[in-house]
């Protein structure tokens, strides 16, 4: 009668691990769709993994997006021909971390190099409902250089491009790309 109830107690502690084992690869697996579909620029995509809203944290700033607003968001983003790589990921105390390489034409322009950042992405019944960025590697003064001359040339040579730089929208993604097009080619004219 022991016996048997020692090896019940293994089947429901072994049945459990494996439960909990799964929901962790499913997690992991979420996460690494989820930049699959950013890296693929697949916004569309990427309401699968959303209940009705999405939070995001980037240092002090916070955001709630409805879907619609962070599918606008993301057209904005795959304007820039973004290219992420996940570096490392794991899941730790029911939570995805991971870190990512992104660079895009926009970055590439004013950071001059990828960015790297640490994500810790909130999973509630297989949807995301969180996002927190750190940003391991942010230059402030490159970006800031790089931005305030863009910004002057623009200003100058073409002001009927100003507001480009606050607009998320995809048409304000197209300005900002063509911003930059303008201003890298401006020893040609």
């Amino acid at each position: 009668m022991n016996k048997t109830i020692i090896l019940l107690l293994f089947l429901i502690i072994g049945f459990v691990s494996c439960k909990n084992s799964k929901k962790q690869i499913d997690n992991i697996e979420i996460a690494k769709q989820y930049f699959k579909v950013l890296d693929d620029s697949h916004y569309s995509n990427v309401s699968n993994w959303f209940p009705d809203s999405l939070t995001t944290i980037e240092g002090k700033h916070k955001k709630a997006y409805s879907k619609s607003d962070y599918i606008e968001f993301l057209k904005w983003d795959s304007v820039f021909e973004p290219s992420y790589k996940i570096l490392a990921i794991e899941q730790k105390n029911g939570l995805v971390k991971a870190k990512i390489s992104k660079m895009d034409k926009r970055i590439s322009f004013l950071h001059e190099e990828p960015f790297i950042t640490n994500e810790i992405i909130e999973i509630n019944n297989t949807k995301i409902i969180r996002v927190e960025t750190e940003y391991v590697n942010f230059n402030e003064a490159t970006w800031g250089r790089n931005k305030n001359r863009l910004l002057t040339w623009i200003d100058k040579n073409h002001p009927e491009l100003n507001g480009f730089i606050y607009d998320q929208t995809e048409s304000g993604g197209i300005k900002f790309l063509q911003a930059i097009e303008m201003y890298k080619t401006k020893a040609i004219y």
